[in-house]
C-alpha cells in the first residue's frame, strides 16, 4: 500500500474533477469468488479502481464520496470470533480507514440505506462499470438496474455508468505518478527475469509446460503472480494460445508473451520470439528483422504530443515496405496502408496502456480509455484493434508490440473474397503457411521529451543478441 497522503490526494483530485456534477460516488471493492464452493475461492485480487483510490487490499469494502459536501465514508464489517478462528486477528475497519485518510465508517449493509436516501432525494448516484459479477449485482440492487447493465457494452463503455466519473478516473490513471512509475519499473525487472528464465529453458524435446512452470515460479516467488495467463507457443499465429502441451521442436519459432503482477498489483508485459534451435533460418530472420525494426521505429516516434495512432500507422507502413522487398506484397505503400493491408499480417494494434491492469482500465470502456474525443476507431482489421490511439502525454505507460503472423485461414479468406487484391501476392504467401508468427514487445514510459523502456535494461531483442544469448544460456 502507498502512503496515505497519496490516496487522500487522489480522492481530492477526483472530487475536483467532478465539479459541475452533484450527488454521490459509490465505489464497490471486490469480494472473494468461489472456484467450486464457498470455502475454496479463486486467488484473491482487489478491484483496480478501488486500489487506486483506497488502497485497502481486503474483500468486502465499499465507499461513498459525497460530491457536494466532500464527505468520505468507508463501509465494511469488523471480523468476529468465527472469522478470527480461521484468519487470525485482523485490524479494525476504523484503523484501516484511517490508514488511507478516511475518518468516517459504517457497517457494510448501511451502504444500501445511504444510496436509497440519495435516490429518494433526487441526488445522482455515480458509479463505474463493474468488472466482476458480484459488483454488478451489488450496483444493480443499489440503483435499480439489471446486472448486465452495470458492465461495459462492447468497446464503447457502460451506458448506465457515470460518464463524467469514468472520464475523470481515466484522466487520472492514464498519467502515472512517480510512485507508480517506480512500481511499474520494479514489475518490469521481475518480468524480465521471467523471460530470461524462459529463454534459458528452451531445449529441444522439453515440454512447453515445463518452461511455463519455471517462468511462473519467478512471478510467484517475487510478486503476486502473472499479470495475465502466460502465452508460450510454437504457434505464434494464434495470439492467445494457452496450450503448453507440445514438445519443443527443431526449426520452430517460440513466442513468449508473459508478464508479472507485483505485490502492489502493478503489471509488466513483455514478448520475445526465439528460434527453438538457437539459430534463425534465413526465412525466419528476414521476417524477424522487419518486426525488430518496427519495434525500434515505434519507440523512436513515441513522445509527448504524438498520437499513438500515427505511430501504429508508421510501423504498419514500414512493415509493408519491408514485406514488399520480400515480394509478399506489391504496390504503393501509402495505398496499402490506407486499404488496411497491414491487418493481414498484424491483426492487432501496436499497444495498450499498462498500470494496475495489464490492459489498464479497459473495464471502463476501451474507446474511452484509448481514444481522444476527436478520434474514431477504424473498422479495418488490425487498426480497428488498436487499444491506445491517444495523443501521448508524459507519464503514459504503454506497450510497443508489433508483430507479423501468417494465419492460413485468414489468408485464404482474403484470397477467396478478393480482399487485398492487387497488393497481396497470395501465391508466395502459401510458402509461409507453416511459419507461425513473431511478436516483440517492450513496455515504455512517455517522458518529457521522448520515451524510455521499463525494467532493468532491455531483454535481448536484435537477431544477433537473441542468438548470442541462446548460445550462452
Amino acid at each position: 500500500m502507498l502512503n496515505k497522503e497519496i490516496y487522500i490526494r487522489r480522492r481530492k483530485t477526483l472530487l475536483e474533477k467532478m465539479k459541475g456534477q452533484t450527488g454521490i460516488i459509490v465505489f464497490i471493492g471486490n469480494v472473494e469468488s468461489p472456484a467450486q464452493y464457498r470455502d475454496n475461492c479463486y486467488k484473491w485480487r482487489q478491484d483496480s479502481n478501488w486500489l487506486y483510490f483506497f488502497g485497502l487490499d481486503e474483500p468486502r469494502f465499499a465507499a461513498v464520496l459525497d460530491i457536494d459536501s466532500a464527505e468520505e465514508t468507508l463501509y465494511a464489517d469488523d471480523f468476529d470470533v468465527d472469522d478470527i478462528i480461521w484468519t487470525g486477528p485482523m485490524p479494525s475497519v476504523r484503523s484501516q480507514a484511517e490508514s488511507v485518510g478516511i475518518y468516517k465508517t459504517d457497517r457494510y449493509d448501511k451502504l444500501s440505506w445511504v444510496v436509497s436516501e440519495a435516490i429518494i432525494k433526487g441526488r445522482p448516484v455515480h458509479f463505474l462499470p463493474a468488472s466482476r459479477y458480484y459488483n454488478a449485482l451489488k450496483i444493480a440492487s443499489l440503483v435499480g438496474i439489471e446486472p448486465n447493465e452495470a458492465f461495459i457494452s462492447g468497446k464503447s463503455g457502460c451506458p448506465k455508468a457515470s460518464e463524467a466519473l469514468v472520464k475523470a478516473v481515466i484522466s487520472m490513471r492514464l498519467v502515472k505518478e512517480a510512485e507508480e512509475i517506480k512500481l511499474i519499473d520494479e514489475a518490469g525487472v521481475i518480468g524480465q527475469e521471467m523471460h530470461s528464465v524462459a529463454r534459458k529453458g528452451i531445449r529441444l524435446g522439453r515440454i512447453e509446460q515445463e518452461i511455463v512452470g519455471e517462468m511462473e515460479s519467478v512471478a510467484l516467488s517475487k510478486g503476486w503472480g502473472v499479470s495475465f495467463p502466460t502465452i508460450l507457443t510454437q504457434h505464434g499465429e494464434i495470439f492467445h494460445c494457452h496450450s503448453h502441451e507440445c514438445p519443443i521442436e527443431p526449426g520452430k519459432l517460440l513466442v513468449v508473451d508473459a508478464g508479472v503482477e507485483s505485490n502492489e498489483h502493478y503489471a509488466s508485459d513483455f514478448t520475445r520470439t526465439y528460434p527453438t534451435g538457437g539459430k534463425f533460418t534465413q526465412k525466419q530472420r528476414d521476417i524477424y528483422q522487419i518486426v525488430y525494426d518496427c519495434n525500434n521505429l515505434a519507440f523512436s516516434l513515441t513522445k509527448p504530443g504524438a498520437a499513438y495512432l500515427d505511430v501504429h500507422l508508421a510501423a504498419a507502413a514500414h512493415m509493408l515496405d519491408s514485406l514488399k522487398s520480400l515480394g509478399l506484397v506489391s504496390g504503393n505503400v501509402d495505398d496499402m496502408v490506407a486499404e488496411g493491408v497491414a491487418g493481414l499480417f498484424m491483426p492487432h494494434g501496436l499497444g495498450h496502456n499498462i498500470g494496475l491492469d495489464v490492459h489498464d482500465m479497459e473495464d471502463l470502456g476501451e474507446n474511452l480509455v484509448g481514444y481522444d474525443d476527436d478520434q474514431k476507431r477504424s473498422p479495418q482489421l488490425g487498426l480497428g484493434s488498436l487499444r491506445m490511439a491517444r495523443r501521448l502525454q508524459k507519464g503514459n505507460f504503454i506497450s510497443n508490440e508489433p508483430g507479423i503472423y501468417f494465419i492460413p485461414a485468414l489468408i485464404e479468406k482474403w484470397k477467396e473474397e478478393g480482399t487485398g487484391r492487387g497488393f497481396v501476392n497470395f501465391d508466395r504467401l502459401e510458402k509461409y503457411y507453416d511459419f507461425g508468427g513473431i511478436r516483440l514487445e517492450d513496455d515504455i514510459l512517455v517522458t518529457e521529451d521522448g520515451a524510455r523502456r521499463t525494467g532493468n535494461g532491455r531483454l535481448p531483442i536484435s537477431p544477433e543478441e537473441v542468438e548470442q544469448a541462446m548460445a550462452n544460456d
